[in-house]
């Protein structure tokens, strides 16, 4: 992502071509750690020059205060990152999860104030799968209870008799990393495996080993189910009084993602009921557990831990070393490989789609400038050779770099663009073409609509390639071509087509001092006839009064000053 992204700081170079910029820090890079981590985390940090900052008792009024001066905050599960938290930390860049869900985060919040929510995925993938295994295998074989009750001094072999997982069905709602190593591990006890996931594609679900069914048939098939999906609105209950009532009779529930998925009260009435066969439970809709989630752990036919699956040496381990790994990188200005939130974040960590993500941010920035009058809708168009994977994440970078000049508050970057654009009900589409015009081999191509004061509408365009794949070229705007390198101060106007016209234009830029760095002349390109068009690249940025002396030129109109940045 290019550094020109911007975060909460003052804009600067993009030739790292980082996915969140480096602001300008006031005085140490502050990263708050809120809940317990290996202390691998705090090592890292420290040997990256920041200044990690522990506090796993604040209270919410400690956590606002410490939040003002924080530019990186770490947690797990057990801190709630609320949007008025979020409202405080000015200085807040990057979240960085240890672990995978973000219910605790305001990943709305955290958007819209362009923070990047990234997660350790894969840390404790392994650790999670196998506990869920355990707590399968324990409550088939009822094995707390019978432990407990010899432990008590009882001999009671016939009470504890137990369910085999051989040849048995098991159900996998959400398959994804964690689900497929559960539905992986449980085919070892020839177990036959059915999968849902609403959210898997096709071509998805046929490369995948589960045999993929509805939920309903799931439910209604499975002698034990288990789930593993976030937690959002719509996973919310996933599994409630009606699908528990779809369950066969005597099947076993597991529920090791997250508290409220499987509702605790529905749950506590189908084991009370006699309808299912036991429960094991390591998450709760709040923690500590109370309510129904209280009632549900005391259940004799439910196995409970206290939110542990994760809590292994070796996932913990890796967990905090990942965390601590991406949030340096965002506070760096590089790119990292788990973004929660941000529109194609995952594309922009590929180096080879940097130099594209560039051309698209700095046309968009340049076709915002082109135009006085207020933004109402973006065309993003890719032509050529340009990767169709890119397209979604080209039409974001496009999108920041004209909301970058639209006098917005706070930051403009990959991560928030797309909400901004919302909430300002933008137009927001993209265009392919698998022929570039002319011979260009890829080209980008912005075209921007915006109304003008006396309401009428306007449109401005511009488009560029990339030399070598590398090498970006502004090579049109409007209806003139022409070859310019985007970078820096631009001024562009059109102009008589006749002599003396660039001469009387350079001999104001040398009264003000201001180099002329390079320049493209060009007439229209469809024939039609019309102002020349000429674009100026300068070593200083042009003020307002050289703006206007160029204005008040016979001959000239329509000049536009243009920073990149």
């Amino acid at each position: 992502m290019p550094e020109a992204l911007r975060s909460n700081g003052p804009p600067v170079s993009l030739g790292n071509q980082s996915q969140v910029p480096t602001p300008t820090p006031p005085i140490a890079v502050v990263v708050l750690i809120t809940d317990k981590l290996d202390p691998v985390c705090h090592r890292l940090l420290e040997e990256a020059g920041h200044e990690p900052r522990v506090h796993t008792d604040a209270s919410p009024d400690e956590l606002e205060a410490l939040a003002r001066e924080a530019h990186g905050w770490i947690t797990r599960s057990g801190t709630d990152i609320t949007a008025e938290l979020l409202e405080a930390a000015e200085h807040l860049q990057v979240i960085g999860r240890a672990g995978v869900g973000v219910d605790n985060i305001d990943l709305e919040a955290a958007t819209r104030r362009g923070i990047l929510v990234c997660n350790a995925p894969r840390g404790n993938t392994l650790s999670a799968a196998e506990h869920t295994c355990a707590l399968m295998l324990a409550t088939a074989r009822q094995v707390p209870a019978a432990a407990r009750s010899l432990r008590e001094g009882a001999w009671e072999r016939k009470k504890f008799a137990g369910t085999e997982l051989f040849e048995k069905t098991l159900g996998v709602i959400g398959v994804g990393k964690i689900g497929r190593r559960v539905a992986a591990r449980l085919e070892g006890f020839e177990m036959e495996v059915l999968g849902y996931d609403p959210y898997l594609s096709d071509e998805a679900m046929e490369r995948l080993p589960p045999t993929f069914v509805t939920k309903e048939e799931l439910l209604e098939r499975s002698d034990f189910v288990t789930v593993h999906t976030p937690k959002n609105e719509e996973t919310r209950g996933l599994v409630g009084e009606e699908e528990l009532a779809t369950c066969r009779e005597g099947a076993f529930v597991v529920n090791c993602a997250r508290g409220g998925i499987v509702d605790e009260a529905a749950l506590l009435g189908a084991l009370e009921s006699g309808h299912l066969g036991g429960a094991a439970v390591d998450v709760y809709p709040e923690e500590p557990p109370s309510g129904a989630a209280r009632e549900v752990i005391e259940h004799p036919k439910v196995v409970a831990t206290p939110h542990i699956a994760a809590s292994t040496g070796e996932a913990q381990e890796k967990v905090a070393r990942r965390t601590a790994r991406q949030v340096i990188a965002v506070l760096k200005g590089e790119a990292v490989s788990s973004p929660v939130n941000g529109m194609g974040l995952r594309m922009a960590a590929q180096p080879e789609a940097r130099p594209y993500l560039r051309l698209a941010d700095v046309l968009g920035q340049i076709v915002s400038q082109l135009s006085a009058g207020r933004l109402r809708g973006l065309t993003m168009g890719c032509h050529g050779e340009v990767p169709p994977e890119y397209a979604e994440v080209l039409r974001v970078a496009a999108l920041r770099g004209v909301l970058a000049h639209q006098g917005l508050d706070g930051p403009v970057n990959l991560v928030n663009a797309p909400t901004l654009a919302r909430e300002r009900d933008l137009r927001v589409k993209g265009e392919r073409d698998p022929d570039a015009p002319g011979s260009f081999t890829r080209l980008l191509e912005v075209e921007a609509t915006f109304e003008k004061d006396d309401g009428e509408g306007e449109m401005r365009s511009v488009a560029g390639t990339l030399f070598d794949e590398s090498d970006p070229r502004l090579v049109r705007v409007g209806t003139h071509d022409l070859e310019l390198r985007p970078e820096g101060a631009l001024l562009f106007y059109e102009n008589e087509d006749r002599p003396g016209m660039l001469a009387a234009v350079g001999r104001i830029l040398a009264d003000a001092n201001v180099n002329i760095a390079t320049l493209a002349l060009s007439r229209p390109a469809d024939g039609a006839g019309g102002p020349a068009l000429t674009a100026i690249n300068t070593d200083e940025a042009i003020t307002q009064a050289v703006r206007e002396r160029v204005a008040a030129t016979e001959g000239v109109q329509g000049v536009r000053a243009v920073e990149v940045v």
